[in-house]
């Protein structure tokens, strides 16, 4: 199926950008010995074309020669959406496959796909990347496409990723938008945190601030929803919400973002209804103290290697050790991951910071029965650093006898 161009296409970026990066990302095609590029991964959809729906848990694929215009191919019921916001691809160049293909055994949309391009003529032989570790280029996918002739599918290692890590003058502003957002959502959960309510209503509240936005910025859904590793779960990330109630004197950790036209802006704080005790508080502290360190060390020119060691020289003195990364790229997000899975700021990492590009400095310190979480959406100016978003940069402290 091919969409008949009738009413108006949506678009948030004028279509002279999605030109300029599928032009990038041809050059580096070139350059690095491929042909062309199967992309599946739908935060690289999204910025090599603009097509934004939730319809990536069914084989869809953008396929950039490293010579000419791209083809869009994806379920048929979803054509529509694409034609309504893939600006990046001429409405002709917008194909769907038949609904009958659909989760069967028998028969895959991949080979749909492997025919279209052979229609298209666009199956040259030729080195042809595939997004490897995206988590939507399924096997049978894979194995659909690997069968046309004279294709050397190999892993492209992130190479539409590494493109986006310098954001346009554009994305930068989503990016400020969304840590606006992202400073809102947490003061909502912050206000949310009441002893004995439960988490989930925390989490609504929460949830509700995101889609909300703020005055004149709509919200968006997030890549990963909020997290509230609590009391003794508070020694470990990425856990979610239940219904237990809401507990005094025991840090609840809360790390969310902000998304404005699917841009991410990552925040994460931690609470306490209550006193800590004097162990959370010296965490606390040091924490905190190696974060300011680190946003302090961040200017281009230097490798991300640099940033960690800011963080590492104002722990370790203190007796403490991180194992775990201090940050990592963000931009683009869809579920299941808000960052851009290129650079990350830990020791050894030698890419060299640049101006615009972006980055959640998460100061994650999980130790045994208890933990503490701070973090900071910032860009990489021409001098120094952007912090995007807005939150008491300390161990947050709250009444026991508040109420909502």
């Amino acid at each position: 199926m091919q969409h008949d161009g009738a009413g108006p296409r949506e678009y948030v970026f004028d279509p002279q950008e999605f030109a300029a990066r599928q032009a990038r990302v041809q050059q580096e095609l070139r350059a690095q010995g491929f042909d062309g590029l199967i992309v599946a991964d739908p935060a690289n959809l999204h910025y090599l074309t603009g097509y934004d729906a939730w319809s990536f848990y069914v084989p869809q694929t953008l396929f950039l020669p490293a010579e000419g215009a791209p083809l869009l191919m994806l379920r048929e019921m979803d054509a529509v959406g694409a034609w309504r916001t893939a600006t990046g691809v001429s409405s002709d160049r917008i194909v769907g496959y038949p609904e009958d293909l659909v989760h069967r055994s028998d028969r895959h949309p991949g080979e749909w796909m492997a025919q279209t391009l052979r229609e298209h003529g666009l199956t040259a032989p030729g080195r042809i990347g595939v997004e490897g570790d995206s988590a939507f280029f399924s096997v049978r996918t894979f194995q659909a496409l690997a069968t046309v002739d004279g294709w050397h599918l190999d892993d492209s290692a992130e190479l539409v990723n590494r493109v986006r890590l310098i954001k346009s003058p554009a994305e930068v502003e989503l990016m400020r938008v969304a840590g606006r957002i992202a400073s809102a959502a947490m003061g909502a959960a912050l206000e949310g945190l009441v002893p004995g309510r439960p988490q989930n209503e925390v989490a609504a509240d929460v949830l509700a601030a995101q889609a909300r936005g703020i005055p004149n910025a709509d919200g968006d859904y997030p890549a990963i929803v909020p997290m509230f590793p609590t009391g003794a779960g508070a020694d470990t990330p990425h856990l979610t919400w239940n219904a237990s109630p809401i507990p005094a004197d025991a840090p609840i950790s809360i790390e969310l973002a902000g998304v404005h036209h699917r841009y991410h802006a990552p925040l994460a704080r931690t609470a306490i209804i209550g006193r800590p005790d004097a162990e959370l508080d010296r965490l606390a502290r040091v924490t905190v103290a190696g974060l300011q360190a680190a946003i302090a060390a961040v200017r281009p020119g230097i490798p991300a290697e640099d940033v960690a060691a800011a963080f590492t020289s104002v722990i370790q003195p203190a007796g403490y050790q991180k194992s775990s990364r201090l940050g990592y790229s963000i931009g683009i997000g869809y579920p299941p991951d808000w960052g851009e899975r290129t650079v990350s700021v830990r020791a050894g990492e030698r890419t060299l910071l640049a101006e615009n590009m972006t980055f959640h400095l998460i100061a994650g310190m999980w130790m045994r029965g208890y933990g503490f979480e701070v973090s900071e959406a910032v860009r990489v100016t021409d001098t120094g650093v952007e912090v995007f978003t807005d939150a008491p940069q300390a161990l947050i402290t709250l009444s026991p006898g508040r109420q909502l």
